[in-house]
């Protein structure tokens, strides 16, 4: 099912009532309102909202002046040019620096699709992971959306959200509770788990009943925190079921699955294997397309979860 609204619908109206609480909050655009959704946070706060132009790494250096002078700026582009385009501006005047700035990444991943491989940014999370201090943030749905901003608003340290802007699948109701910095145990298995971010979390549920009909057990953990990320949580499941299967909407180098690979090889070690973009840049297609070229179905997590459960045996 999907939600009744875009997911930059959700973040502009709860950024707008977040900012009728909080008057540090301003907000910075790189001549993309339309995309981002925040014409309407315009309407609202005119002086609140900067659209410097397409011009990131200046607006990246006036952000963190702003954050310098006492206020807390969101900064938005499509993902490439949110990170790898400004990314040494990240490095020393926001993350060196020590300013709290949230720097908003949009169409993370193959949902570029028809804008292709130029605005498809496929390594972000790597870098932006790697870069100390930062910490990265993918929302699943618009619930999450939601309900995580008041948290994201109080974590007082840079971050790299990485927001989808149309409408996606829900996976979350109303009455699910969640915190900014643990994962989510939707489902636990004892053959394999499979560990997904953003867009993935749908699949990689779809996959479980599949696999389940196969006489499977399996668990799904959806991690919407990839840095700082839920060591914890991932040790368990790799103890519980005794097999990983990762899956992002990223390359496969860098990202979640680096991540998760990280914490169980020092941990945990079991079976695992990463479902993502196998090192290589994005090109045009509609979603359907590009999942399948780039490795990102529902069938893909299946067949790499019976490999992982084999590889147990």
């Amino acid at each position: 099912m999907l939600e009744n609204k875009e997911m930059r619908a959700v973040y502009c109206e709860t950024m707008i009532e977040l900012a009728g609480k909080n008057k540090k909050i301003v907000m910075l655009e790189a001549d993309l309102m339309s995309s981002t959704g925040t014409k309407e946070f315009k309407k609202v706060y005119p002086k609140r909202l900067i659209n410097v132009g397409i011009a990131e790494q200046n607006m990246i250096g006036v952000a963190a002046g702003l954050a310098a002078c006492g206020k807390l700026p969101f900064v938005h582009s499509f993902t490439p040019f949110a990170t790898r385009r400004c990314y040494d501006q990240i490095a020393i005047s926001v993350a060196y620096a020590k300013q709290n700035v949230k720097i908003v990444g949009t169409d993370p991943g193959i949902m570029a699709t028809n804008n292709g491989g130029t605005h498809m940014s496929l390594e972000d999370v790597g870098i932006m992971r790697a870069m100390p201090t930062m910490s990265v943030f993918e929302p699943v749905d618009s619930v999450m959306l939601r309900k995580l901003l008041p948290e994201v608003v109080k974590y007082d340290k840079p971050m790299y959200i990485r927001l989808f802007r149309k409408k996606t699948e829900s996976v979350f109701d109303e009455n699910t509770k969640f915190s900014l910095t643990k994962a989510i145990d939707l489902k636990k298995g004892k053959d394999v788990t499979i560990i997904a971010s953003g867009i993935m979390v749908a699949r990689a549920i779809e996959a479980s009943y599949i696999l389940e009909g196969r006489g499977y057990s399996v668990g799904v953990l959806s991690v919407h925190m990839i840095k700082p990320i839920d060591e914890e949580a991932i040790v368990k499941a790799a103890k519980r079921s005794g097999a990983i299967v990762t899956a992002e909407n990223h390359n496969v180098i860098g990202g979640l699955g680096s991540a998760v690979a990280e914490v169980i090889s020092e941990n945990a070690p079991v079976p695992m294997k990463r479902v993502g973009v196998k090192d290589r840049f994005g090109e045009v297609g509609n979603e359907k397309y590009l999942s399948e070229i780039m490795g990102l179905t529902v069938d893909d997590i299946v067949n790499a979860a019976e490999e992982v459960i084999v590889k147990k045996k």
